[in-house]
């Protein structure tokens, strides 16, 4: 089922949430919608989902104009953060309390023939009989998937489905949910603040600041070519550093920086700690170290330059360097935008 909004608006008492978005979700898409808090991602979702309204613009569902429909014959499952599960209820009887109540009416052999299909597909099988309050939080995400399943929808959305959960769980059930995508093919949409949460899952990442889309694309397109300053910044750790441009270069220390199309000017320069190294010597930006941090993958520098600016960067493990060492940070990477 595709999904198109075209120029939606949301206004509540005293601001405006969503500001003429248009988007367009392919069939069978598995698309992020990424942001800061108060972005307006939640609010997208819960128009889509006809839990909320739009006061202008309007929703299509394949060729049907949805805008208005109520949200129990939008044929959509709606999975929350904090699973939303009946506590006095059986995990089988969560999972087959939409069937019940459906205007599709199905038999009992149906139903329990339904659920003990979508244990199966969550991995559940053996806990039927449990309630919530007897499974970890991860398999109660699992009911809740499955609950949203049964209902067969046209569309599936998600809002912030891991957030409760400790980060091993959360990459583990990303992993699972990209299968059951993959395998059922549905046209989902997804809320997240979380970067790597949104890279790792979706086809197509979509982020909003301040009601608007600011970007979209592939993860490698977002992640290689952020269109903006904000964009870059909010993709994970980076430095800023303000510098000038002149003929088309920005010089940081002793290394230049492409800068094609800049006017001669100030501009400022974005460092990922990926995208830096250290030396001992040579073209770069003099520092000094303050503090080495160890990670399992790695060690990470934290340096401040001859012209006074704290800079991190992530080097190797087996890097031998130490605090109040002086040396150079070399550049791999960087990205010029203009001075805000």
């Amino acid at each position: 089922m595709k999904i198109r909004l075209d120029n939606v608006v949301k206004t509540f008492e005293t601001f405006r949430a969503v500001h003429g978005v248009s988007l367009e979700i392919e069939s069978g898409e598995l698309v992020a919608l990424l942001g800061p808090s108060g972005s307006g991602k939640t609010t997208i979702l819960r128009m889509v989902a006809g839990l909320e309204y739009a006061d202008a613009g309007h929703i299509y569902f394949g060729e049907e104009d949805a805008t208005d429909i109520p949200v129990r014959d939008r044929g959509v499952g709606f999975v929350f953060q904090h699973y939303a599960l009946f506590p006095h209820m059986t995990v089988a009887e969560n999972i087959a309390f939409g069937m019940k109540v459906s205007k599709t009416r199905r038999d009992k052999a149906t139903i329990d023939a339904r659920v003990a299909d979508l244990l199966r597909l969550v991995q559940l099988d053996g806990l039927a009989e449990r309630f919530p309050g007897q499974i970890s939080g991860g398999q109660r995400q699992r009911v809740a998937l499955a609950r949203a399943l049964a209902v067969d929808p046209k569309v599936l959305l998600l809002d912030e489905p891991f957030g409760a959960l400790d980060a091993n769980v959360r990459r583990d059930l990303r992993r699972w949910l990209r299968e059951i995508h993959q395998e059922l093919g549905i046209t989902t949409l997804f809320v997240t603040h979380d970067q790597e949460e949104a890279l790792d899952l979706a086809d197509r990442v979509v982020i909003l600041d301040k009601g608007q889309i600011v970007q979209q694309g592939t993860p490698e397109e977002v992640c290689r070519n952020p269109a903006s300053a904000f964009v870059m910044n909010f993709l994970g750790d980076t430095n800023r550093i303000s510098a000038a441009v002149s003929d088309g270069v920005a010089r940081l220390g002793e290394a230049e920086i492409p800068a094609p199309g800049f006017a001669d000017g100030p501009v400022e320069i974005f460092l990922r700690p990926s995208d830096l190294g250290w030396s001992s010597s040579g073209a770069g930006i003099p520092a000094t170290v303050a503090r080495v941090i160890d990670r399992p993958a790695g060690r990470r520098i934290l340096a401040m330059t001859a012209t006074g600016d704290a800079v991190e960067l992530d080097v190797a493990p087996e890097t031998r360097v130490n605090a109040r060492e002086q040396g150079v940070i070399t550049i791999e990477r960087a990205r010029v935008y203009a001075a805000g």
